[in-house]
């Protein structure tokens, strides 16, 4: 296994999948030339060319329109939104058109094609350049919603997205790009898996992205605390690994939600609900959730670091419901 940073890995796995698949192709705003706003399909066009790796307009509704018509004759695209908050501008094309092609054509028709694009804060970035919007995807019927918190993963779930033949959002976390691990590129993941970061005997902290590295920080103040947290990382947020999220809730009755995004309406919500509603005897305290408040990502550092959900905050939840 080589170490690489975030950014590289899925750098890498987009490389692999154009090597392994003439019909794979990249296209987005400034990810030929430039090599995308973050860098994470440089040298792709040097490697592939001009016919394999395009800079297209700017404009996100033509780049996912545009996605699901060559998806639909017989292309993989994988196409980048800059800004997951852009992802607005192409709601009808994904929504409308890329999920409900397989439905509405009987399965004679799929939409394989991959839209990537970084969420989250952390830099300063305003709160339009800033949001956590996977649970308006994930709430719409034949989207798949990947989030991965590790390179390793990254590569891996990135090439299950492009083999996948149906729409994926594959959701990156810009404050990781950076970050650095080990990663096995003859590795796959299931799509729909997830994997249990650290064991636990005590609670279980369910979360997804780069709020595992906060729970696995909060889990390590816990431990110091004689309370052993297991952090359940789900990676893929539509579909979500209901066994593995019930199996971890039946060996220690208790759960905390916690991610990025909004607490109000979020992922948290369908997760707490589903636990109450299918593993209900299982619990021995409420399920809590933990995450952003209900306004607008703030500009400034200081408002913004108020804003982030943090370890602390994990702590205090889950001496919450071990009381």
């Amino acid at each position: 296994m080589a170490e690489m940073r975030y950014l590289q890995a899925i750098n890498q796995a987009m490389a692999d999948a154009l090597r392994a698949d003439e019909r794979v192709v990249v296209f987005g705003e400034d990810v030929a030339a430039a090599g995308g706003s973050f860098k994470a399909t440089r040298g792709l066009l040097d490697a592939f060319g001009p016919a394999r790796v395009l800079d297209t307009p700017i404009s996100e509704a033509t780049i996912a329109s545009a996605a699901v018509g060559a998806a639909m004759s017989g292309l993989k695209p994988v196409v980048e939104i800059m800004f997951m908050d852009f992802v607005t501008l192409a709601m009808d094309a994904l929504v409308n058109q890329a999920a409900k092609a397989r439905f509405m054509f009987g399965g004679r028709s799929s939409v394989p094609m991959v839209l990537r694009t970084p969420h989250g804060g952390g830099l300063s970035a305003g709160p339009q350049h800033s949001q956590c919007l996977e649970a308006w995807l994930a709430h719409v019927p034949g989207l798949k919603v990947l989030c991965p918190s590790n390179p390793n993963d990254a590569y891996a779930l990135l090439r299950a997205a492009i083999d996948d033949p149906d729409p994926v959002v594959f959701v990156e976390h810009k404050g990781m790009y950076a970050s650095k691990g080990e990663v096995d590129t003859t590795r796959r993941v299931a799509i729909g898996q997830a994997d249990v970061a650290r064991a636990g005997r005590d609670l279980t902290l369910v979360t997804y992205g780069a709020t595992v590295r906060t729970c696995l920080d909060a889990a390590a103040t816990l431990a110091a605390e004689g309370i052993e947290a297991e952090v359940v990382d789900l990676r893929s947020i539509q579909p979500w690994d209901e066994a593995a999220v019930f199996a971890s809730v039946a060996r220690t009755h208790r759960v905390v939600v916690v991610h990025e995004a909004v607490q109000a309406f979020g992922v948290g919500a369908e997760i707490a609900a589903r636990i109450a509603s299918d593993a209900f005897d299982e619990l021995d305290a409420p399920v809590l959730r933990v995450g952003a408040p209900f306004m607008p990502v703030p500009f400034a550092r200081s408002l913004e670091q108020g804003y982030f959900v943090t370890a602390d905050a994990v702590v205090a939840a889950a001496r919450r419901v071990m009381a």
